[in-house]
């Protein structure tokens, strides 16, 4: 495995102030001395088939320890309720556009109002995915947005079914197998956008929900990269953490999320019949519960365990044919360390992925920022974007110029026929 060197221009330096020895029986050549620095900090995991690939672009940041700010992340469930319920939101106006898909169903995409006049039709795209119940209103997907516009890319957030108050114009929600929608928002966006190139970064469901785009699209998905954040990757081992001890107090604030969504528009689900058990869909104490009497219905799962062991995106690694990093939190209470796939990751030579010692779920209250701006994860995940977006561009560079020496070349060839 190469290490990152500081560069030719040290070297050289030493090189030309090494004097070489003159004896009677040996000449000494000029050496070259290389110092070699640790490609990432012991605090972090970082693994993956295509971790050479992308470390270098990332080293700045992962070359220094991971600092959890203290106090606040020293328990896991404190960083993540203060990432929740304290950290700052950035005030940032959008625009709203209401796409309806074929079904009839409709989700809402967020623009940054007014991006659509200083950018240059071919600036970089960033989709981004919230998680259960999520939507542009919360501030993890704020600070990505901001730090992302910082950057000259064009943002959307893509606000599921009910979510961020969307309209329910039919009666089926969102799922985490369910991938139907996020193949209409990429094309629909690539469709206003034909010139730029596309990316997408989800957190919690939603990274469940792209990791499983992404393999289901393999070959032909048409994002040039994406990030995935506290990915529960294997819901049967979600479902089991949201069960234990504190985690309980997450599942039923979630699960009264997700009834209050629901009951916003039950009248979409009168008289619905068949297996649907609308009681227990709008009363639910827990994800399971509202899973049991209405997600798993809608989507054709005989039963809740048969819907979790089906919908994970931990078998969709292997087929991710784009640039993939994964940002995880060992300590994450919700997306448990012992769901991550870690040797399909090592296989994939697409796939990175960071493990973080702390972190909570959504929390990362570490970095320059902390404790009340944006998370350690933000300047990560712009950094391996940039830096496909640099490598897309150089790409396009390559291709163009190759086409005009072809061009000439067959001018050439006409000239002299």
């Amino acid at each position: 495995m190469a290490k990152p060197t500081l560069g030719p221009a040290f070297s050289i330096s030493l090189s030309r102030h090494t004097r070489p020895l003159l004896t009677a029986c040996h000449v000494a050549t000029p050496t070259t001395t290389k110092i070699t620095m640790p490609d990432h900090h012991p605090s972090l995991e970082v693994i993956g088939g295509a971790r050479d690939r992308f470390l270098l672009a990332l080293h700045s940041t992962l070359r220094q320890p991971y600092n959890p700010f203290p106090l606040i992340a020293w328990n896991r469930h404190v960083e993540t309720i203060f990432a929740a319920v304290f950290r700052f939101v950035p005030h940032v106006r959008l625009r709203r556009e209401c796409l309806r898909v074929k079904d009839g169903g409709s989700v809402a995409l967020d623009w940054i109002s007014g991006d659509e006049l200083p950018l240059p039709p071919d600036s970089p795209i960033l989709i981004l995915m919230p998680g259960l119940t999520g939507g542009s209103q919360d501030s993890y997907v704020r600070y990505m947005l901001t730090k992302a516009k910082s950057k000259g890319w064009r943002v959307v957030v893509f606000n599921s079914r009910g979510c961020g108050h969307s309209p329910v114009t039919t009666p089926q929600f969102y799922s985490a197998s369910f991938v139907g929608d996020t193949c209409e928002v990429v094309e629909h966006v690539g469709a206003r956008y034909p010139e730029a190139n596309l990316y997408a970064a989800g957190w919690s469901l939603g990274a469940n929900i792209l990791v499983r785009y992404l393999g289901h699209e393999s070959h032909t998905c048409p994002l040039f990269g994406a990030v995935s954040l506290c990915n529960p990757f294997n819901l049967v081992i979600a479902d089991e953490e949201l069960h234990k001890g504190f985690n309980n107090v997450y599942d039923k604030a979630l699960a009264r999320s997700i009834c209050k969504i629901f009951k916003n528009h039950a009248l979409l689900f009168e008289d619905i019949g068949g297996e649907f058990n609308i009681p227990l869909a709008s009363n639910g104490k827990s994800v399971r519960d509202f899973d049991e009497g209405l997600t798993r219905v809608s989507f054709g799962f005989k039963s809740v365990d048969e819907y979790y062991s089906n919908c994970g995106s931990c078998d969709s690694i292997k087929h991710v044919q784009i640039p993939l990093l994964c940002i995880q939190a060992a300590n994450d209470p919700i997306a448990s360390s012992r769901a991550i796939p870690r040797e399909d990751i090592k296989e994939n030579p697409n796939c990175m992925l960071i493990v973080t010692p702390k972190g909570g779920h959504l929390g990362w209250v570490a970095g320059v920022e902390a404790p009340l701006g944006a998370p350690w994860t933000d300047p990560v995940v712009m950094g391996f974007l940039e830096h496909l977006e640099r490598g897309a561009l150089k790409t396009a560079g390559f291709s163009c110029d190759s086409e005009a020496v072809q061009y000439s070349s067959e001018g050439l060839h006409h000239i002299e026929v």
